[in-house]
Formats: C-alpha cells, structure tokens, sequence
C-alpha cells in the first residue's frame, strides 16, 4: 500500500469514527411525539425572585431552557404563556403591579422572538384589574405577541357566580373577540380560597361567556382543572359538563379545546387516567391539544410528560391523532 492510500484510509478511519460518536451522542427522535407543546413559561429574572424563598430558590426560565426540553421530548413548537398575571394575584400587594405585569409580558415576548420559527408568546392580564383593557388592547397592537391572551381564573381569584366579575368578563370577552384574539384560560377557581366551583360555573361559562368570543380559539387549561395530576371532584363535574355539551352538539362550544397539561402524572391512580381517557373520548380526540405546563418546580419534563401521557391505554390511533392535533390560533385558518 502506498503512503497516499494509506493516507487516505487514515482519513476515512478517523472521519468514521467521527460520525459514530456523532450519533452516539445525538438525541434519538421521539418517535410519535406531538408536534405542539401548547401550555409552556418562562420566567423573568424577577418574577424568579418574586417567587423564590431561602428555602426554595426559584429558577430564572429563558427560551433557550424552554427550547432544549422541547428538542429532548421531540416537540418542534411551544406557546409561551406569559405568567404576569402573578404580580395582580390578591395575594400579592404591588403597587406598581400593572407596570410589573407589563414588564413580565414584554419579556415572555422577547423571549419568544429568539425562536420565531419555533415559540408564539401570549400576553396575560387579570381580568378583574382596571389594567386589563389596555393591556389587551397593548398587546393586540404588538407584533411580538401571537394575538392570543392567557388568564388564570384561579390566582385572579375569578367568581363566575359573581355577578360582577362576570360583567368584568364581558368586557374582556367581547374586546378579544373583536381584536381577534384566542384565549388560553386556567378556568379552575382557587382552590386556597375554597372558591366555589362545580356545574354552576361551567353553565355560566359556556352560556353567558362562551357566546361572546364566536370568532377566536378557547382553550381551556388543564382540562379544566389544574395539576399536577387530576385529583379533584370539582374539576371532574365542570369537564363533564363540557363533554355533556359536546356530546349535544351546543353550539357555544364549537371553539373550545382542551389542553392536558400536568393532568397524566405517573402517581394518578388508574381511576383518575380511566376518567382522563373517559371524558377525552366524549368531547372528541380533535379537540383535546398536548401541553406540559412549566417544568420548574418539580414539574415534569415535556419528555417525562409526554411518555406519561402516551402510556394511557389508548385505542389504535387515538393518541397519534392527538399528537397532530394543532390549535387554530397557530394555523392560517381562524378561529
């Protein structure tokens, strides 16, 4: 052999085992992963020392962290829910929280713009907060921001039996819908307040609300609970009322989806993933959108969320057409 052969099969040796440390090394695709992770944050610096103890630091939460859990799972896509409305919580005591809340909304949407092909930022306000009209109406004239809206029911400490706070909602309702505007809402009532929250605030919502947005994406939060996991009677009775009005085809719904984020945990009881599977079915595989919830804190990974979710006995097909499911705020078609 020549010295330029020998060369040259030097060459070929080091460059193949080049290529197998490579994919070695490289992260195997998550076969049938979704394509979407549709409930996802970040958090600023200061809303990470907002909520951070001595005991229990908090983590800052940027889109890159976002972006490396999403490629560990396999998920090409995420909405950034912004979380500003923590610093308008009753429980907090801010006088400036409405700059705050701006601030943490101009963040998320920055952060998003550091992957356009990849992350959609939507905006939050406290329904029930003076700020929330120009806020909206900010966040419909900022490009940056995936003309969507997210609102926690829960820590704005939101009554749908109150006839006040609904009026609040009204505005906010009719106000998305006429900016085009979806709407990501964390329906469930406090839970540390014991609010009220069952078959009553699910009829108030899909009668007297519902009928305001006709033209924008709904997507309920958590299937109508919160998480981790599915424990909680009165998230059961207001998904039921849900499917209930799917299955007779109510009109006031025909917007509305559901996302799963933190519902299927590994510690649910195989009642509680029985229920999950039972009412997905009754509502319609198509309306049922993949989301993980924020992984700091102990929450799951995208990765850990989405093999828990895939591990439900589903019938053939069904979970694949929920891995394509694609929430119409992100296609070209409205709502």
């Amino acid at each position: 052999m020549t010295g330029r052969s020998r060369f040259i099969r030097d060459v070929a040796s080091v460059c193949a085992l080049a290529l197998l440390a490579a994919c070695a090394t490289a992260r195997s695709p998550v076969i049938g992963a979704p394509d979407v992770d549709h409930h996802q944050h970040v958090f600023s610096p200061e809303m990470a020392a907002m909520l951070s103890s001595p005991e229990r630091p908090f983590p800052t939460t940027t889109a890159s962290d976002v972006v490396a859990l999403l490629d560990e799972a396999g998920i090409r896509r995420a909405v950034l829910l912004s979380v500003g409305y923590l610093y308008e919580s009753p429980s907090r005591n801010f006088p400036d929280e409405a700059e705050r809340l701006r601030r943490e909304n101009d963040w998320t949407a920055a952060q998003a713009a550091v992957y356009p092909g990849r992350l959609v930022a939507f905006c939050a306000v406290n329904p029930l907060k003076d700020d929330a009209i120009p806020e909206i109406e900010r966040c419909a004239n900022d490009p940056r921001f995936g003309k969507g809206l997210k609102m926690h029911f829960g820590n704005s400490d939101v009554q749908l039996e109150v006839p006040g706070h609904v009026e609040r909602l009204r505005k906010v309702f009719r106000l998305a819908n006429e900016r085009r505007m979806a709407l990501v809402i964390h329906l469930r009532a406090s839970t540390s307040r014991k609010r009220p929250y069952g078959t009553e605030q699910a009829r108030v919502f899909i009668e007297e609300l519902l009928p305001l947005v006709p033209d924008v994406t709904v997507q309920v939060a958590h299937l109508a609970g919160t998480g981790p996991g599915f424990e909680d009677p009165p998230s059961h009775e207001v998904l039921a009322a849900f499917a209930k009005a799917f299955q007779r085809r109510d009109p006031r719904v025909r917007n509305v989806w559901f996302d799963v984020a933190s519902n299927v945990h590994p510690e649910n009881p195989p009642a509680i993933n029985r229920l999950i599977l039972q009412r997905i079915r009754e509502i319609g595989l198509a309306r049922i959108l993949y989301g993980t919830d924020s992984s700091a804190g102990g929450n799951l990974t995208p990765a850990e969320s989405w093999k828990a979710f895939s591990e439900l006995p589903w019938r053939r097909g069904e979970l694949a057409r929920i891995a394509a499911n694609v929430a119409p705020y992100l296609r070209k078609e409205a709502p």
